[in-house]
């Protein structure tokens, strides 16, 4: 079999989305984000995963070109034979189990966290980080929005990335809403949006109105397949899976070190130089508690 007819399924399914029906949608959208679950998974689990019938993933199958269900889900099993490795579970994470149900569940969360992490930093092809660090430094305005648990994220992105790139700019900056700071956008702008599911109103409106404005977009997100509403120059897909009811943030949080990190590097000296200003001002004016300024 081609190893890559996978990336070329998933390839139709993006392209075929805005012409499909609401519920083989929802089919694309799942196979998408969840591929190893579809290469496990016989026809009746996908269907109740998915809130589809049985008919649904045969006709998906054959809107692609397939006989059947079972040879539209041929390409992802055999993508899991050749992509599976043994990932070790560290002895710590293993002796946690043995002190009762609280530890149990800290294991779990503690293995998930470490998957999380690891699986959203695969993702991200040294290219593509390269491609997001260029646009943001290309940009006149790098504008940053994300709401509710999100905005933890790109709140604590902004503090860290704007003494390398004084043109990031946290959306909305206080009462009002992303689309207000939006308003002056251009082409030569860009907006970085962070959600993930469910995905927050106010960001995929800010999302559109960006794009309508010619604004460049950026998505840390959790899915290839958000919207057929706008297309985002460049999305950084990471893992949430978690144990609990809410995402685990651990692997968006990783990834978006990664992208600070990068912007230090490509920054040169004059980032360097921007961070050390930023120190001597807290240095200076007693930011730090226990440290005191040089006379």
């Amino acid at each position: 079999m081609d190893p890559t007819l996978k990336a070329k399924t998933i390839s139709m399914l993006k392209a075929e989305l805005p012409n499909l029906t609401p519920s083989l949608r929802t089919v694309a959208k799942y196979i998408v984000d969840h591929s190893a679950d579809f290469g496990l998974d016989p026809i009746r689990q996908t269907a109740r995963k998915c809130g589809v019938s049985t008919y649904t993933l045969v006709r998906m199958a054959k809107v692609l070109g397939f006989t059947g269900f079972d040879e539209l889900r041929e390409p992802f099993r055999h993508a899991l034979v050749f992509s599976s490795e043994m990932v070790e579970i560290p002895d710590w994470i293993e002796d946690l189990r043995d002190t009762g149900e609280a530890g149990r569940a800290q294991a779990d969360a503690a293995a998930n966290t470490m998957a999380v992490v690891r699986g959203s930093l695969e993702r991200q092809s040294p290219e593509q980080m390269q491609r997001v660090v260029d646009i943001m430094l290309g940009a006149r305005n790098v504008y940053l929005t994300a709401v509710r648990a999100s905005y933890g994220i790109a709140y604590y992105f902004h503090y860290v990335g704007r003494m390398a790139l004084p043109s990031l700019q946290l959306v909305p900056r206080h009462m009002g809403s992303a689309i207000d700071e939006l308003n002056e956008a251009s082409p030569d702008d860009v907006l970085i949006a962070i959600t993930f599911t469910p995905y927050s109103r106010e960001t995929i409106e800010a999302c559109k109105f960006a794009q309508n404005r010619g604004v460049k977009l950026i998505m840390v997100t959790d899915s290839d397949v958000i919207s057929t509403e706008f297309t985002p120059e460049e999305i950084l897909v990471v893992s949430v899976v978690s144990t609990h009811h809410f995402g685990c943030y651990a692997g968006a949080t990783a990834v978006m070190e990664n992208l600070l990190a990068l912007l230090v590097q490509v920054g040169g000296q004059d980032a360097r130089t921007r961070i050390k200003t930023y120190e001597d001002v807290r240095l200076e004016n007693n930011a730090y508690w226990g440290v005191r300024k040089k006379h």
